[in-house]
């Protein structure tokens, strides 16, 4: 259940209209709709084993906890059969669920619903808050470890964009619910939407909200209070799915995006059909080591006869020049095809701003680099620096010095995988030094908008995931001619250039005919 997210999305497009000058923001309950809370319950479990000695949680597991955190009770009385032992282990638990080191170290956050969060937050004019029946004596370890989940995100909970309960654990919740949509609304924000996993929670909504004008969204997880509750206007989902909430047009603007794996025919007549400037190519050598081609495996292409699946690079230019698309090229030799590439650019004259390169350090070493930074000062020049993300992370100032040094090479944007571990560090610090990134590898949809989300300098994968397309009826849209998302190209219907509308995109088959 899935369209619970497109749901919001339409909502939150309509509010916006409505009242294009307001505050607005959407609220989050915590318990149960951000947090999955049997994690926090299985460490707890888990901890009072290992202070007790005892091993009935040993083989306790995520899936097997179906309980609501409040009946912990019942679930280890149902585990622990000696009543003795079992009060023992209840009261301990129960003194360390809400303990400091539990908050800190248990809580883990439902998969997508930060990047949900992280999208709200960049919105303009838009804010999320935390609407919840914590006491209020919790506040700062709540807000402590929200952020700390938070950071590889870019999520930041702010402390004033909090409602808490004043009077303890046992007052009555859902008024406190309600008494925190009115705090937001004192404080000048217009609600448009609440997220909340107990029905009673969101039952006491339609009371202050005659109007229908705040979106309820039941988090289908674990609750307490009964599902009939559920008010009728409220719409349930338990995945929170990016792909369902942020569209093409939605997409952060400010991003250069880069077809990856534009090799073949179908791809890149996608490329030329589409909004994106950029187009990633593979360059080597031919057989004969006398014309540049592409290719997709080098050590693949030497093996075949020449001509056999091979594209010029020299045809495939002539497209470029009359089109507003730029071209990055991945040089996987230095030496002979550096200075072929250098002397067939310059003969096509191509302007810096539309040239990217990237190259591996060891392939193109330090010579390779300056030279080709020598001839386009103004290109894009990068190279890969996955196998360096634990020395950022243990040796800092060491690979700063690298990457110093690279950069003095004329290396000026640096390419991790989306799989590099803790990525989201590594890009801070390289934030944080001033050096711009490049995200590549992303699979699909998914990983393509969370990795969008990190905001790196550019993005780089196939864009053959179509569920936009396929979903909106309309052709395939992935950016402007400046490189970025959203907004058409100049001429355009529909996201597709009038120039290249598929009937003057360049076909493969056509290029190699020429190149023959």
């Amino acid at each position: 259940m899935s369209e619970w997210m497109r749901t919001l999305a339409d909502h939150y497009e309509s509010i916006k209209q409505a009242y294009p000058h307001d505050k607005l923001i959407i609220l989050f309950d915590i318990d149960g709709t951000i947090l999955d809370m049997r994690y926090m319950i299985l460490s707890v479990l888990r901890s009072c084993d290992r202070h007790h000695g005892t091993c009935y949680f040993k083989n306790l597991r995520i899936p097997d906890i179906t309980i609501h955190e409040s009946n912990m009770k019942k679930f280890i009385q149902e585990i622990v059969p000696e009543p003795q032992e079992r009060h023992i282990i209840n009261d301990w638990c129960m003194r360390h669920f809400w303990s400091t080191s539990a908050i800190l170290e248990s809580h883990r956050p439902f998969s997508g619903v930060m990047e949900v969060i992280r999208w709200f937050q960049i919105q303009p004019n838009t804010f999320v808050g935390l609407n919840t029946g914590r006491p209020d004596f919790i506040r700062r370890d709540t807000l402590h470890s929200l952020n700390r989940i938070g950071r590889q995100y870019k999520v930041h909970f702010d402390e004033n964009l909090i409602f808490m309960n004043s009077d303890g654990w046992d007052s009555n919740i859902p008024q406190v619910k309600s008494a925190g949509i009115q705090f937001f609304r004192d404080a000048g924000y217009r609600v448009f939407a609440f997220i909340d996993n107990e029905p009673d929670n969101l039952g006491i909504v339609p009371d202050i909200d005659p109007d229908n004008e705040i979106l309820l969204l039941h988090a289908d997880t674990i609750f307490n209070s009964k599902r009939i509750r559920i008010p009728s206007n409220a719409i349930s989902g338990t995945s929170y799915d990016i792909t369902e909430l942020i569209t093409e047009d939605t997409i952060p603007s400010h991003i250069q995006f880069v077809w990856h794996g534009s090799n073949n025919s179908e791809n890149l007549k996608q490329f030329f059909n589409s909004n994106v400037t950029w187009a990633e190519f593979t360059v080597c050598l031919d057989a004969m080591r006398e014309s540049i081609i592409l290719h997709d495996d080098v050590l693949d292409h030497v093996q075949r006869p020449y001509g056999e699946d091979c594209i010029s690079l020299e045809e495939l230019l002539i497209y470029f020049l009359d089109s507003k698309k730029s071209i990055k090229l991945d040089v996987k030799e230095n030496g002979q095809l550096i200075d072929k590439l250098i002397e067939l650019l310059r003969h096509f004259r191509f302007n810096d701003t539309r040239l990217w390169f990237s190259g591996k350090i060891e392939v193109l070493k330090e010579n390779g680099f300056r030279t080709i930074a020598e001839r386009f000062p103004g290109s894009i020049l990068q190279c890969p620096i996955d196998y360096m993300a634990p020395l950022i992370e243990s040796v800092p100032s060491r690979a700063l010095s690298l990457l110093d040094t690279f950069s003095d090479w004329g290396i000026n944007r640096f390419s991790l995988s989306w799989k590099t571990p803790n990525l989201h560090r590594v890009l801070d610090k390289l934030d944080t030094w001033g050096f711009e990134a490049n995200i590549y590898n992303l699979p699909d949809l998914e990983s393509f908008l969370k990795a969008v989300l990190l905001f790196p300098t550019s993005v780089t994968t196939d864009f053959t995931f179509l569920r936009w397309s396929q979903r909106n009826d309309h052709p395939v849209y992935y950016g402007d001619n400046h490189g970025h998302l959203p907004g058409a190209v100049s001429g355009s219907v529909n996201g597709v250039s009038d120039r290249h509308n598929g009937h003057n995109s360049p076909d493969i088959k056509t290029i190699q005919a020429r190149s023959l």
